[in-house]
């Protein structure tokens, strides 16, 4: 099932992002993505709610995306295209996390497609 499963939000000054999003008592640290600003962001531990990130708004301007969990990366791809939505650059592995690609629906949206690594326990 596709189940929102994380979310990005874009910044402009990424110290003072992180800075106003701690207030809600998230925690905000590095991504161990070599080369890219990006900060993960949990939110805390019940079961209620979702995990996210900050990263920089020169990597995507639009202000919020949803990322949606998907059985196979390369399936949704081929069916995100035959529904009329667009794939956005190359899929990305994210080390600990799964693999990832954005995409663009019909109407000019961006969405994030993961296909999540097994979790242990």
């Amino acid at each position: 099932m596709g189940r929102v499963v994380h979310f990005e939000i874009t910044a402009e000054d990424m110290p003072r992002a992180r800075k106003f999003y701690s207030i809600f008592g998230w925690n905000i640290g590095d991504s161990g993505m070599d080369g890219m600003e990006y900060l993960l962001a949990r939110t805390g531990t019940s079961p209620m709610g979702i995990d996210g990130a900050i990263m920089p708004k020169n990597y995507n301007r639009q202000p919020a995306i949803i990322w949606i969990s998907v059985d196979s990366l390369p399936e949704m791809m081929e069916q995100v295209k035959e529904a009329g939505g667009e794939i956005l650059g190359e899929p990305q592995n994210v080390p600990g996390i799964g693999d990832t690609v954005y995409c663009k629906d019909t109407e000019g949206n961006v969405l994030g497609l993961i296909e999540a690594l097994p979790r242990n326990g």
